[in-house]
């Protein structure tokens, strides 16, 4: 399996799980003609699309990205919020609810609430036999819950609290924004907390998305994770393939 990673941060995300029979695609905040060159225009094997909200840098400007997929004959799965917010009504708009399991394809799905400043924002746990158990989790402050037999982690790390302070100053426009990040956003910290909260022995792994082009430095938190988990870690960047399974070799 490979991680295709065509767009990570507030200009937009995507991300595709593929392999040679099937793919999956995760956030569709991109232009849908750049999703269909990376498929080689070939959306037969594409078993569906997975949303985590409805901000447009995860589901396209007005929801334009689930739309365009729908369009194109693409199933997408979402919370009702996300759907009602861009009153999307059509029958590959597929309503998913936290802790409730779904399967598309050989993909096994499980959703859960996370925390951001949207209506029904979710996770998603995926199990699929080539990756093995694949967490991935964007856009929350934290996340309530642990999860076994984790393989491989996709997983925000938005800002570090230090590098905010240092730029953002004690202005209240400064102040407003810093308050925006902190209540929506995966801190470093937070971020660090969380994967050692759970089993990482068999976890391949880790990558980190979403980064603030503004408050994260890339070599930083590499190194913080690393070093914190003792795992492979990659951070994320735009048109940037990954092997992405369960077994190392």
């Amino acid at each position: 399996m490979q991680l295709k990673i065509l767009s990570t941060g507030s200009v937009g995300n995507c991300y595709i799980l593929e392999n040679e029979k099937e793919a999956l695609i995760i956030e569709l905040g991109l232009n849908f003609s750049k999703i269909k060159e990376a498929l080689n225009f070939d959306l037969s094997k594409v078993v569906g699309a997975l949303v985590t909200h409805e901000h447009g840098d995860h589901s396209g400007v007005g929801g334009k990205g689930i739309k365009d997929a729908l369009k194109n004959g693409i199933a997408v799965y979402a919370s009702a919020g996300t759907f009602d917010f861009f009153l999307i009504n059509h029958h590959n708009a597929k309503i998913i609810k936290s802790k409730q399991a779904f399967q598309i394809g050989n993909f096994k799905i499980l959703p859960f609430d996370v925390h951001h400043d949207v209506n029904e924002p979710l996770g998603f746990l995926i199990d699929h036999e080539e990756t093995g158990r694949v967490l991935f989790v964007t856009d929350t402050t934290y996340i309530d819950y642990t999860f076994p037999n984790l393989n491989n982690i996709i997983i925000e790390a938005n800002y570090c609290e230090e590098i905010i302070k240092e730029k953002l100053g004690s202005s209240w426009q400064s102040e407003f924004l810093k308050n925006r990040i902190l209540k929506s956003h995966m801190s470093l910290n937070t971020c660090k907390e969380t994967l050692l909260a759970n089993d990482l022995s068999q976890v391949q792994k880790i990558v980190l998305i979403h980064l603030s082009d503004s408050n994260s430095d890339e070599r930083k938190f590499k190194k913080v994770i690393e070093e914190a988990t003792g795992k492979i870690v990659h951070v994320a960047n735009n048109n940037q393939n990954l092997e992405f399974n369960k077994n190392p070799f």
